[in-house]
């Protein structure tokens, strides 16, 4: 591996020379892309993407992309939308539009490699035709020491590389030949780069036999079989951690209804606003920020972690709150509503806990800890299965908050 790398470096037309360093061009690109995919976000969430590649903000993304010539050739063909095929099916599908922009959102937020490879695990289990590793081109340039690049070429490099077959079109296919990208470069990270671009122009290269190499970069059967175990841990870590997220949203989803029916303002945890349950996005339920409540900038950043807050019609008075417990810790959600109750205790507002059946007695538990039940503060509880039966009946038939009293119980009574 060293020498191909080395021959590779020292040859003045490769893509390491001619596109990888000292290229103002490409530095640029990334900030172009970063505001280009938050132009497609946008523009998805007002209903104003279109149902069709050109002439929309993705085909600005794209553009960006392919004007870095050599590795990204051909990086748009993936997205035109072809509809006798009907793919990539994210323009006339409306569901399928707005996973891709919340996939977008989310990776283009993401602050650590798990929280990406989460999102791509989960949008490739959504199995939207003709949405494949392409996207990783954009990824890449959100993400350049996480994500690799993927193409046609660069697969072919790959494969003559670690004598593998990884095919194109795959999800799964790529995290591993990615595994297998992370793995190599962090062992000749002195010698290429943490942008992974440079590895990727590395099998660009020997993928156009520019670069021609012999048996160097097999894998061995140990190697391989490490990377299929990562990779099957990870997609059933992340497949459990889904369906309690789903489960968790739900209820949110519930809250944000009934609020609304009952009269109320509402707004959802501040990184939750991109969540969607049966198509229906937080944010177009929400207010679009959390209002100034007059408090200090730290604890303000608390309470609006708040998973649902209802507010008072017009105004930025708060009228309950609730914080959804699926497996996180119920006592750091206590704290988030004993916050909110100091910081107004004049006006107390209805403060509930939804939680799971099954977890009601260990909240019960903290409810009567010493710690907190000396705070005096009366905390509702919901069950999941209370509030998801009886959620159609309360914005049917409810008038105010005063309706949740039906549903709800609470171990303190003041």
């Amino acid at each position: 591996m060293k020498t191909i790398i080395d021959k590779y470096k020292s040859d003045e037309e490769s893509v390491f020379n001619t596109w990888f360093i000292n290229n103002d061009e490409r530095l640029k690109a990334f900030r172009s892309i970063r505001r280009g995919v938050n132009n497609v976000i946008q523009d998805i969430k007002n209903k104003q993407f279109g149902n069709d590649f050109k002439d929309s903000s993705l085909e600005f993304v794209l553009n960006c992309i392919t004007e870095q010539k050599q590795v990204f050739v051909g990086a748009a063909h993936a997205f035109y939308w072809k509809p006798k095929l009907r793919i990539p099916d994210i323009y006339e599908n409306e569901e399928n539009k707005l996973a891709f922009a919340q996939f977008l959102e989310r990776c283009l937020n993401a602050k650590n490699e798990e929280q990406i490879l989460k999102e791509i695990i989960l949008l490739d289990d959504k199995n939207i035709k003709g949405l494949g590793p392409a996207v990783a081109n954009i990824l890449y340039f959100l993400h350049p020491e996480i994500i690799p690049p993927f193409n046609t070429a660069i697969v072919n490099g790959f494969n003559y590389l670690f004598k593998d077959k990884v095919k194109l079109g795959s999800w799964k296919e790529y995290q591993r030949m990615r595994e297998v990208i992370i793995q190599k470069n962090n062992d000749y990270k002195n010698d290429l780069s943490k942008d992974l671009g440079a590895f990727s122009g590395l099998l660009f290269d020997i993928g156009v036999k520019k670069i021609l190499i012999g048996d160097e970069g097999s894998l061995s059967e140990k190697e391989q079989a490490k990377i299929e175990t990562i990779l099957k841990d990870r997609h059933k870590k992340i497949v459990s951690e889904k369906d309690e997220e789903n489960l968790h949203t739900e209820m949110q989803y519930h809250l944000l209804k009934m609020g609304s029916a009952l009269g109320y303002d509402v707004i959802s945890a501040s990184n939750d606003r991109s969540r969607c349950h049966e198509g229906k996005n937080f944010s177009f339920m929400s207010l679009s920020k959390f209002p100034d409540i007059g408090i200090d900038k730290e604890t303000n950043s608390t309470i609006s972690l708040i998973d649902v807050v209802w507010f008072q019609k017009g105004s930025n008075k708060i009228v309950s709150a609730f914080e959804v417990e699926k497996s996180t810790s119920i006592y750091s959600g206590i704290l988030r509503l004993t916050d909110l109750f100091y910081s107004f205790p004049e006006n107390p507002s209805m403060l509930f806990l939804i939680i799971p059946d099954n977890r009601e007695n260990e909240l019960i538990f903290q409810l009567n800890r010493p710690a907190i039940k000396s705070n005096n503060i009366e905390i509702h509880y919901i069950l999941f299965s209370d509030l998801r039966k009886h959620c159609d009946a309360i914005c049917s038939l409810g008038e105010n908050k005063d309706i949740l009293k039906k549903i709800s119980k609470s171990v303190l009574s003041f």
